[in-house]
């Protein structure tokens, strides 16, 4: 009677995880590849990030830190993208955009509901800036 009790609550645990599970897939993921001070600009690092999106997924609207300059550049899928009040474009693999110091990032995703994308994010921020992004409330 007990085993019968654990395997219950374990299948019904494991139902009622699949759809937390389904909702975490549906944020992008952040893999850090370079973090380095410039040795000649003071004060300054350059950072660089792997940003993977399951299909479908998105980021939420977010800023990055105030002294961040950023280049995006596509690795694979197609990403769609829209900073401060620039226009909403699809990005496709070998395309690139920047985003300014203080920049506000409305919209970034995977275009597509089937396929993953990827991109690199390169920041040129100050060294201090240790967060690098901020969802907007």
């Amino acid at each position: 009677m007990k085993i019968q009790t654990i395997v219950t609550a374990i299948v019904t645990a494991l139902a009622l995880a699949g759809p937390v599970a389904a909702y975490g897939a549906q944020t992008e993921t952040v893999a850090p590849k370079f973090n380095q001070p410039i040795p000649n600009i003071p004060g300054k690092s350059l950072v660089v990030v792997e940003v993977d999106y399951a299909p479908g997924a998105a980021s939420p609207s977010h800023t990055h830190a105030k002294s961040a300059f950023i280049y995006a550049y596509v690795l694979s899928g197609e990403i769609e993208s829209k900073v401060n009040d620039g226009e909403t474009r699809i990005y496709k693999v070998g395309e690139s955009w920047s985003e300014p110091p203080n920049a506000a990032h409305q919209i970034s995703r995977n275009a597509s509901k089937s396929k993953p994308a990827k991109l690199l994010a390169v920041f040129v921020v100050d060294s201090n800036d240790k967060v690098l992004t901020t969802p907007v409330k």
